[in-house]
This record gives structure tokens, sequence and C-alpha cells, in this order.
């Protein structure tokens, strides 16, 4: 079963979609446990994808690609998981989106798949969001973080209006923000009062592990 698992890491790593949801659909097949595929297989390709990417090996086509290989995985086994009533643990649920007026969307859903390639629960709002949707949605679906992407300077002040409605509601510190796009930077987070930046989707991961472990 080793290699079988060392052929869907492959796959991700690789970024081959196809091959990808063909063993994950081979797996099913052959009986094998769904969780164990996911996590000593695809887990760990995806998790390769993101050090490789970060070594300078892979680059922004690649992690894309890997991202989509384990996605289409995971769209095959995770049904298999709820009916066994099995599930991988999740590492935290994270509300993401474009603020109001930007409507610019591509790396903001890179970062979406890449979190839930690697354990997050996402709730994806798109762009164009208005800064209460944000905290509507953290507050509804009892997320332990909210990430926030804006992509022109004209709209960067989105983000600071999602940190003072959480703190309006009570819910800074309960409820995580992280920052990303074009104009942003650490020193943006700092001054805004949000909880940290992140640069690029593999940095994002980072980030809200740390902010999720964090917050325990």
């Amino acid at each position: 079963m080793q290699a079988f698992l060392d052929g869907c890491a492959k796959s991700v790593i690789e970024g081959d979609a196809d091959a990808a949801e063909k063993l994950a659909r081979e797996a099913l097949d052959r009986t094998y446990e769904a969780l164990d595929v996911i996590q000593k297989g695809c887990e760990k390709g995806i998790k390769s994808v993101g050090r490789l990417w970060e070594e300078g090996t892979l680059f922004l086509p690649e992690l894309v690609m890997g991202a989509e290989a384990m996605k289409r995985a995971m769209a095959v086994l995770h049904p298999a998981l709820a009916k066994g009533g099995a599930r991988p643990k999740s590492l935290g649920h994270v509300v993401i989106g474009t603020i109001e007026g930007d409507i610019h969307d591509i790396g903001k859903t890179l970062v979406a798949t890449m979190l839930s390639a690697n354990g997050f629960e996402i709730t994806d709002l798109g762009a164009d969001v208005p800064v209460g949707k944000f905290v509507d949605e953290a507050e509804a679906r009892g997320a332990g973080c909210i990430a926030v992407s804006a992509l022109l300077t004209t709209t960067m002040s989105g983000q600071k209006r999602v940190v003072e409605e959480l703190k309006k509601r009570s819910l800074k510190g309960k409820v995580r923000v992280m920052v990303g796009g074009a104009p942003c930077s650490d020193e943006w987070a700092r001054e805004i009062g949000a909880d940290g930046y992140a640069g690029d989707a593999v940095a994002a991961v980072s980030l809200a592990q740390s902010l999720l472990a964090a917050r325990g």
C-alpha cells in the first residue's frame, strides 16, 4: 500500500489532477481507508508542494496545479469519509474574500484552495465583499479567522474596517484577521491591528496554522 500512497503524493506534487482523481477513485475501489489515503498520501504531497515553493523549486503555475490536484482528490475522498463516519481533523475555519470595491479574485482563490488543501474548512465569500459580511459569516459559522484580500490601495482601508467591526462586536481576539494583496505588508497589518500578513498562498497556510494554533 505504501507504493500506492507514494503515487498519490506524487500526483499532487506533479500537479496531475487527472491522476490524483483516478488514484482517489482507485483507493475506494480497493477499499483503502480514505483517511489514510488523505493523510499519508495526498497531504504528504501538498506539504511537499509548499516546501518546494518556498525553496524556489516550484513556480506559481505548478503551485496552482498542485493545489488543483489536491482539490480533485479530496472531492472524491471526502464523501467516503462522511459515509464512514471518519474525517480528518479540521485545522480551523477560515472566512476569506476580497474586500468591497475590489473585484480581483485569482490570488484570493488560490489562497482559499491552498488553505482547504492543507486541512482548513473554508467559506469563500468571493470578491467585492462588504465589511459586515466578513464578520457576519465568521460569527455565524464559528470561524476562528478572517482572511481579507485587497489588491488596490484604494480598498485597503476596508481591511482596517473589518478589524474595527470585530472590535465593535467584542470579537477581536476571538476571531483572528490575516490580510494579503499586493499593496499590503507586515507594517500595514500591525498598523490596522490585524493579526498577520501573508504575501502568498503558502505563507497564508503557515500564518493560518500559527494563528489558529495560538487561538487554541
